[in-house]
């Protein structure tokens, strides 16, 4: 396929970013911990988030089944709303369809400060993630990196003074509105493995963020 011929392998060789969404499914891969669709900021439903910021309380939780829509009737009502929960619709038939899931669970948080503020490592499958607001996860490859200093090996020690991070180490970040599939230590074969990520600290100029995650239900 042209699409996956025309997917922009990153710095480091377990992530895979694309603007087609055809890719996503190389997440699969036994190599790849990380797979992100790259999608345009939508506009509508930006402006609607920063319009609606004092009425999203603290977001919404949700099961969906196949085909079903979120029930977003406690946010503001408006266009901005139904384009919201168009998105939404769609990424979970993504995930669904992907992960052959009985169910996607859906967070859609509405977040004042960090709230993983440290490199780890899901204990999970695969979950889904697009920051609609804000700053984007924020990750770091294999190559060079201590695992052994992830959570209590960091001895309560910074990310960036643990012995966590090699000297070419590099933070990276989700976009805005980026489709990430993120890689976790209990996808099946993938022990001791998972990609390593954290939430990235909100400033007050741009709190709150935003965040959706996904994941399925069997």
């Amino acid at each position: 396929m042209n699409c996956i011929a025309e997917a922009r392998q990153l710095s480091q060789p377990h992530a895979v970013s694309s603007p087609q969404l055809n890719d996503l499914p190389r997440i699969f891969d036994p190599a790849v911990q990380l797979a992100i669709w790259q999608r345009p900021v939508d506009p509508l439903i930006g402006g609607y988030l920063d319009a609606s910021l004092a009425d999203l309380g603290s977001g919404v939780r949700q099961q969906l089944k196949p085909g079903e829509s979120p029930d977003l009737s406690r946010l503001p009502a408006g266009d901005g709303r139904d384009a919201l929960n168009t998105d939404i619709t769609l990424l979970a038939d993504i995930l669904g369809e992907l992960l052959d899931a009985k169910t996607i669970g859906f967070r859609l948080e509405v977040i004042g400060k960090a709230m993983c503020p440290r490199l780890h490592v899901d204990r999970l499958g695969i979950r889904l993630l697009c920051t609609y607001r804000g700053p984007g996860s924020e990750w770091v490859d294999d190559e060079g990196v201590d695992r052994s200093r992830l959570g209590v090996g960091a001895n309560g020690l910074p990310d960036e003074s643990s012995g966590l991070l090699g000297p070419s180490s590099r933070i990276e970040v989700i976009p805005p509105f980026a489709v990430a599939l993120l890689k976790g230590s209990l996808w099946q074969g993938n022990g001791g493995r998972g990609v390593i990520h954290r939430s990235p600290a909100v400033a007050p100029s741009e709190a709150p963020r935003i965040l959706l995650a996904m994941d399925a239900g069997w």
